[in-house]
């Protein structure tokens, strides 16, 4: 592989951790810790990672799976659980130049929200990757689609590359969220790619909630649901791994 091939070559995962609960009910992070290895990726989007500070290692949930990959974390709270930090976290090995957090609330339920990190994954190239979890309630994801496609978020005008939007939708029709993530970004065919339409729950899948949405300079290379037998034990959910190639692109206009 040449030196410009590989400098713009992108292995990102989604993976809702479920607080690193897995399916026997144990809170066991070193479980998340070894998916997290056998996916071989350079940015991870976690949802639902609680990290409490000043606890045992393992509680600061961030730092532990971090130092478990040798990345650095970013972290996009939205509420606190148990007194620990509750929210988004982004892993990776590249630099990130810039950080956002939106508010994604729209019911009373539960707080939801996004992580902006701006990647770096070479000198000038720079991914605006997006990690997302909405809510549960059907209005509610009416409302956040709106949120998102807006000009505070996905529609700001200071994006000026490529953006990657992942995450736990909790979409598992065509609902506003994904009709309107289609009519503006590219998306995966997980059928054609998995040869199967559902992920979730990971040992019996019933529905399809993680996703990945893409502008068309990432042109996807290989799609891949992780099914390892620690995957299967970890969390509910099953991670999803894309790589993707970035290629040479004008800036988009303001």
């Amino acid at each position: 592989m040449s030196v410009s091939h590989r400098n713009s070559r992108l292995r990102v995962a989604t993976y809702n951790t479920h607080k690193c609960r897995g399916m026997d009910g144990r809170i066991r992070p070193s479980r998340v810790a070894e998916v997290l290895q056998e996916l071989e990726t350079d940015v991870i989007a976690l949802q639902e990672v609680a990290s409490l500070s000043g606890g045992r290692r393992e509680q600061h949930q961030a730092q532990y799976l971090a130092d478990a990959v040798g990345f650095r974390y970013y972290l996009g709270e939205t509420c606190k659980w148990r007194g620990a930090t509750y929210g988004n976290v982004v892993l990776s090995r590249y630099p990130v130049r810039n950080i956002e957090v939106y508010d994604l609330t729209a019911s009373r339920r539960q707080r939801r929200g996004c992580i902006r990190c701006d990647l770096e994954i070479s000198p000038h190239k720079i991914i605006h990757l997006f990690n997302i979890h909405l809510g549960t309630g059907y209005l509610e994801r009416r409302k956040q689609a709106r949120l998102l496609m807006s000009k505070d978020v996905l529609l700001s005008p200071e994006l000026k590359h490529p953006r990657l939007v992942l995450g736990d939708f909790n979409e598992w029709t065509q609902g506003l969220v994904s009709r309107m993530l289609k009519h503006e970004f590219q998306s995966v065919d997980i059928q054609f790619h998995l040869n199967r339409r559902r992920t979730y729950p990971g040992v019996l899948p019933l529905m399809h909630l993680d996703h990945m949405y893409f502008d068309p300079q990432l042109v996807l290379q290989e799609f891949i649901l992780h099914r390892s037998r620690t995957a299967l034990m970890a969390s509910d959910h099953l991670p999803l791994m894309a790589e993707f190639h970035l290629t040479p692109h004008p800036e988009k206009p303001a």
